[in-house]
């Protein structure tokens, strides 16, 4: 007799009731942390891990948020412990990590009042893994199973008959759905506007896209852009004003005018610059530099040099470098000293990537094994550099059609279900994912204006995690559940 083959299990789960204090009022709600199970062909390819947030008592469906952060990668921890959960990891105010050991809090700003959440790994990060397949292994294959997860439209798909399961599973497709993603995460989301729609049937009633990379091209600049090189300029001249060293004339202190000053010169001055423009004088030249070189901080030789191409990386570098610091990529007014300032390149660590692991790790581990009470001997991958680095192309295109952005399936999206709002959100000190990127690319969607109008824009004090700041956690918070308010509204019989 042949020797049977071991069933497949999938890991156990974890269930329980919490209470918490929102705004005085003591509410009850439901935890799961758990793992859904991604098939093909009828066999178990994936166990997605996901921690789930129901609030008790509510009669009728609830809007429900499926959140995933980016990387590629990235785990939803951030978003988990950093603002919409329950519980959240202790900031100082101004968004800087503390001493250690992590602290865990009661989230006076969680999401939960007003949705119910659902945090998504995606394959490879937290608790998520591959399942290897029985004829794979009996052929010997060495070959990572995760990695056929690390592909972009792998991955979306994924992503997409999670919720198309989930909603399945826990009996939700009545509720109001909204997808909400952070960086890479925002680009899931936008693409998710149409592909959760088209190929999965879920409808959309709102995506919240935060610090969102929407374009690849914009990511990776050459000598011969223009826009990447415009777009973080206002981030730049909003981090000189905080540390001091712009000397422009919108430096007052305000940072709405600093910003609008340094958005005009980008609208009406740099592109000539950068365009090499044949009717550019020389005096002209030395203008326009002597203009970023005062909104920026830089000095104006090190500006001119550049021809006015000023990287993000050596602008961190540069700024203070007369107070031997370097300010932080994904959030410029956090800075560290430079370990190494006679060499050429930087080689010290970014301020405001890995200082905050420490905060991340222990804050989810905490709250998954102690607080929810689960139980398992995975680690938790917060943040993959092996998946981020094994990401692949998997878009059928030409080999010259080298674009690759989601602004396009956001627009299809929101063309395909009209009801369904957007809102896109940014950190002001961010050099990763400026601001004014999208800013620019919402204007030429040449969506319809309206006060009620289905895309809207917010941006806050802060970087590319900008929620980390006390004050504007507490105001995307109020702004998030106006937007609720207004999206649910859209729904037939709604009295809202």
């Amino acid at each position: 007799m042949s020797e049977q083959k071991n069933e497949y299990r999938k890991p156990e789960g974890a269930r329980s009731v919490h209470t918490m204090s929102f705004a005085g009022e003591e509410l009850s709600y439901a935890a799961e942390a758990d793992w859904l199970v991604l098939r093909k062909d009828e066999k178990p390819v994936a166990e997605m891990f996901h921690v789930y947030y129901a609030l008790a008592g509510e009669e009728g469906p609830r809007p429900l948020t499926v959140v995933f952060n980016g990387g590629p990668g990235a785990a939803s921890a951030y978003l988990h412990m950093g603002a919409l959960g329950p519980k959240r990891i202790c900031f100082n105010e101004d968004g800087t990590p503390p001493a250690p050991p992590v602290q865990l809090v009661d989230n006076a700003e969680s999401w939960l009042p007003f949705t119910d959440l659902v945090f998504v790994d995606p394959v490879g990060t937290g608790f998520s893994r591959a399942i290897p397949q029985e004829d794979e292994k009996e052929k010997g294959e060495q070959q990572d199973p995760a990695k056929e997860f690390w592909k972009i439209e792998r991955d979306l798909k994924a992503l997409g008959e999670f919720m198309s399961k989930f909603l399945s599973l826990k009996h939700r497709w009545d509720s109001p759905v909204f997808v909400a993603g952070e960086s890479y995460g925002g680009f899931r989301a936008a693409k998710l506007a149409r592909i959760a729609q088209e190929e999965f049937g879920v409808g959309i009633n709102g995506a919240i896209l935060i610090s969102p990379a929407l374009e690849f091209a914009l990511l990776d600049p050459s000598d011969y852009d223009l826009l990447p090189w415009i777009d973080v300029l206002p981030s730049m001249a909003a981090t000189a004003a905080y540390h001091g060293k712009a000397s422009a004339p919108a430096d007052t202190g305000d940072l709405d005018g600093v910003r609008r000053a340094a958005e005009q010169l980008c609208y009406r001055e740099v592109p000539r610059l950068l365009l090499g423009a044949d009717d550019l004088s020389a005096r002209d030249r030395s203008r326009i530099i002597g203009r970023i070189s005062r909104h920026t901080g830089l000095d104006s030789s090190l500006v001119d040099a550049c021809g006015g191409r000023v990287s993000p990386r050596r602008f961190a570098r540069e700024l203070l470098r007369d107070r031997g610091l370097v300010c932080g990529m994904y959030d410029a007014t956090v800075t560290t000293r430079d370990p190494f300032p006679d060499r050429d390149s930087f080689a010290g660590p970014d301020p405001t990537l890995r200082s905050i692991e420490r905060l991340f790790a222990g804050g989810v581990n905490t709250h998954l094994r102690r607080n929810l009470g689960l139980s398992t001997d995975r680690d938790y991958h917060l943040l993959s550099m092996e998946v981020n680095r094994g990401w692949q192309v998997d878009v059928e295109r030409h080999a010259l059609a080298s674009q690759i952005g989601a602004t396009d399936d956001l627009r299809y999206g929101m063309s395909l279900n009209p009801h369904m709002r957007v809102r896109i959100s940014h950190g002001v000190y961010d050099l990763v994912t400026p601001y004014f990127a999208s800013d620019r690319m919402a204007r030429l969607m040449r969506l319809p204006e309206s006060p009620n109008a289905a895309l809207s824009l917010r941006h806050y004090r802060g970087g590319h995690m900008f929620y980390a700041w006390q004050a504007s956690r507490e105001q995307f918070k109020n702004d998030m559940a106006d937007f609720y308010a207004r999206a649910v509204s859209m729904r037939p019989g709604s009295t809202s």
